[in-house]
């Protein structure tokens, strides 16, 4: 049950001194401007005075991760009913640490924040990077983390050992890879992927990744219904946190058991020759054999309608094209390989499909 107090870094602190005094900050807000401008304190407060004045929404903005990012309002309440969600499916009680190592300009930073607010969890906030966990010294009960800063915590032997002890880990903001994937294996906590995105308020379904309860789909959290659109897509029914149905454009497959496995996006969707090929599924085969950044896109062909392209960043000698051949079906192998000096990414660190597209379709055939 939500109370007047959240606790941080084990200190009860009344929710009274982030709300704005007329038109100046709260005490803890103006107490982090002044120790430190530009700190991570300081985006906590502010995000916490929004958050705690008498509006009924917040404003967040979507990863941009397919487009440009997009400002919308978000329900407060929904989003408390989100944070009870996952904090009741996971069995966390008040007291328990809720590391905060993302940022706060998107919404998985926000509803780390929201979980404490809502559910009396201790938030210990740590300056987001790509190893939060070389500051963490004792396990923690909820982590919420991206693929890449589970990749750079694995790699180093302290904070590993930290990192696998703590009790539930949560990874979202991109896909898990085969060799993330193997190292989870010897973490002791609990590890889930998340799905979801910003319109639903974090995630609605997890997949736990380790131990014998490993799963290979997705299972929604309680009050979570799913459903296909006509085109395959994913529907996702959350009255809790999304007023009406929301229609993905994530492919999808549901499961006997209930749970949902995720091809890859629509828009991602190669058709060559009349055959439809998913780019995420060709590109996690060559993730096998390719040692260098690359993504698989496509560009127009009179004989094909659209051809695959493999894109690679380097050199094409950096590719060895037979181990490319021999990983893939025969109408998934690329058409054209094409070097690029650096591979363009969003903001997220996610592959720019489009700027990528435009790479294949205006380079020479190598």
């Amino acid at each position: 049950m939500p109370s007047d107090t959240i606790r941080i870094r084990g200190e009860n602190i009344p929710l009274s001194e982030f709300q704005r005094r007329g038109t100046a900050p709260g005490p803890r807000l103006a107490k982090a401007l002044e120790e430190n401008p530009q700190g991570f304190d300081v985006d906590i407060a502010r995000f916490l005075e929004a958050f705690l004045d008498q509006s009924q929404t917040v404003t967040v903005h979507t990863s941009g991760s397919t487009g440009t990012p997009k400002a919308f309002q978000a329900e407060k309440a929904r989003m408390r009913a989100s944070a009870r969600m996952t904090i009741g499916y996971l069995g966390l009680k008040p007291g328990d640490t809720n590391l905060l190592a993302m940022p706060m300009s998107y919404i998985a930073g926000k509803m780390v924040v929201v979980r404490s607010v809502e559910c009396g969890l201790d938030l210990i906030p740590v300056t987001p990077s790509r190893n939060p966990f070389e500051s963490v010294t004792d396990p923690i009960d909820l982590v919420a983390v991206t693929p890449m800063q589970a990749t750079s915590i694995l790699a180093d032997p302290k904070s590993a050992e930290v990192f696998s002890n703590s009790r539930n880990i949560l990874i979202g903001g991109g896909a898990v890879d085969d060799l993330l994937f193997g190292k989870l294996q010897s973490v002791r906590g609990r590890v889930y992927s998340t799905y979801g995105m910003t319109e639903t308020l974090s995630h609605i379904a997890l997949r736990r990744l380790n131990g014998p309860e490993r799963e290979a789909g997705y299972r929604p959290l309680p009050g979570v219904a799913i459903s296909l659109s006509p085109k395959g897509t994913l529907v996702i029914h959350a009255p809790a946190v999304s007023p009406r149905p929301l229609v993905t454009n994530d492919i999808a497959r549901i499961n006997p058991d209930g749970s949902f496995t995720v091809r890859g996006r629509l828009d991602n969707v190669i058709n060559s020759g009349a055959i439809k090929l998913q780019i995420e599924e060709i590109e996690a085969k060559l993730k096998k054999v390719i040692r260098v950044p690359f993504a698989i896109s496509s560009c127009p062909s009179h004989l094909y309608g659209d051809e695959v392209v493999l894109v690679v960043e380097g050199k094409p000698e950096d590719v060895d094209l037979e181990a490319v051949r021999n990983a893939l079906d025969r109408y998934e192998n690329p058409k054209r390989l094409i070097a690029t000096e650096k591979l363009p990414l969003t903001h997220t660190m996610k592959p720019d499909r489009p700027a990528i597209r435009m790479i294949a379709r205006n380079a020479l055939p190598l």
